[in-house]
């Protein structure tokens, strides 16, 4: 591995979020990456054109792969990312997929099985069970098994030790959408998936700023396939982007302990809250396997999704309602975000039309608190 990847066998996270991915220490040589913008590079080396490598990217590969544990590619989306997996998939292949997976990531799976080019099979990643089934399947066992932990929006929690156990025990592969976690908070590649994805757009990054996707595995030979896939679809980042990206990073730690401080907060008083119906959270003692969680996670997290009222209507008012808290989709920013989930059209209809997806930036928490429960009350 880089000298990148053996820097986060050695100092905690927070530490490799600071100094991963750094130019060599030289007199007079710059403390950050530089931004390389060009296209194509002199003859005689390894690469030679952007599609296959830039500089500044590879300092944000060599970044995500230390936080991992792995080697990164990354992406123009985090759907790029996502789609360079599935491409992997042998035609007539059998993806495993969350019952309620990002919506964007759920519409393309269902358009992949429509057109015959995969099998798609759906498993509750709460239930043990129902995973094992999914994947061995009837007459052909799964190629790819593809869960979020927790899961958008609905935050419900695999067991990323027993679905790896499931997948690898029929030649699957186990990837994990990691993005409400952020290394920051969860791992999968040491909890034995062999894909971690990220829409880096969001926690990573952390400013809104951006649009990019990152896919980190252990494998070298997986990862060669993934940059080639990158290569030949041509998803590539600009240079740019990779230098916000890594910015952004560089405060992952602080940014993520400050939301999820505030999320704790705000949970407790949502609860409580006569217009809330219902709390999903996985740092709630009774949301369904939270010891899981806490096992392997060190922390709930920034996202929380709650019920408001009996309706539709009732969610949008509350939205349209907060001072602070942005009425808009994406999430893991330093700004608090709020939207109704079922307002998009591809939104999974098990997803109650009255929840609010959450995401706790980093501001004062009685302000947000304040923000929230007028809101809130405008509902009495």
């Amino acid at each position: 591995m880089n000298e990148s990847q053996s820097i986060g066998s050695d100092y905690n996270i927070d530490t490799v979020a600071v100094h991963a991915g750094r130019p060599d220490r030289t007199p007079d040589g710059p403390i950050n990456p530089p931004i390389v913008l060009s296209s194509t590079m002199h003859a005689g080396g390894q690469y030679g054109y952007g599609r296959e490598w830039n500089e500044t990217l590879a300092a944000l590969e060599e970044t995500i792969g230390a936080l991992e544990g792995g080697y990164s590619s990354v992406y123009s989306s985090g759907m790029a990312a996502a789609n360079a997996a599935f491409d992997l998939v042998p035609m007539g292949g059998v993806i495993v997929a969350s019952s309620h997976s990002y919506a964007a990531v759920g519409t393309r799976l269902e358009e992949l099985a429509a057109s015959g080019r995969i099998v798609l099979r759906h498993a509750d990643v709460t239930n043990a069970d129902e995973i094992i089934k999914q994947i061995n399947g009837d007459d052909q066992s799964a190629d790819l098994v593809w869960f979020e932990s927790p899961t958008n929006p609905l935050l419900e929690i695999c067991d990323i030790r027993a679905a790896a156990h499931a997948a690898h025990a029929v030649g699957a592969l186990l990837a994990i959408d990691n993005t409400f976690m952020t290394p920051a908070r969860q791992q999968p590649l040491t909890l034995g998936a062999d894909i971690v994805m990220h829409s880096v757009t969001k926690g990573l990054s952390g400013h809104a700023d951006l649009l990019m996707g990152a896919l980190a595995t252990r494998d070298a030979d997986l990862h060669k396939k993934f940059i080639n896939r990158r290569v030949l679809l041509g998803a590539v980042p600009s240079a740019f982007d990779a230098f916000l990206a890594l910015r952004g990073i560089r405060t992952l730690s602080v940014r993520i302990d400050r939301g999820e401080e505030n999320a704790r907060i705000l949970v407790a008083r949502l609860a409580e809250h006569p217009a809330v119906t219902k709390v999903y959270y996985p740092g709630l003692a009774g949301h369904p396997n939270a010891d899981i969680h806490a096992e392997q996670s060190s922390g709930p997290g920034l996202m929380i999704s709650f019920l408001v009222g009996n309706s539709s209507a009732d969610a949008d008012k509350v939205c349209e309602s907060t001072l602070l808290a942005a009425n808009a989709t994406s999430l893991g920013g330093v700004e608090t975000l709020l939207e109704r989930r079922r307002r998009w059209t591809h939104e999974n209809v098990e997803v109650p039309e009255n929840l609010i997806r959450l995401s706790v930036g980093i501001e004062n928490v009685e302000d947000l608190w304040a923000d929230l429960n007028q809101a809130l009350n405008k509902l009495k």
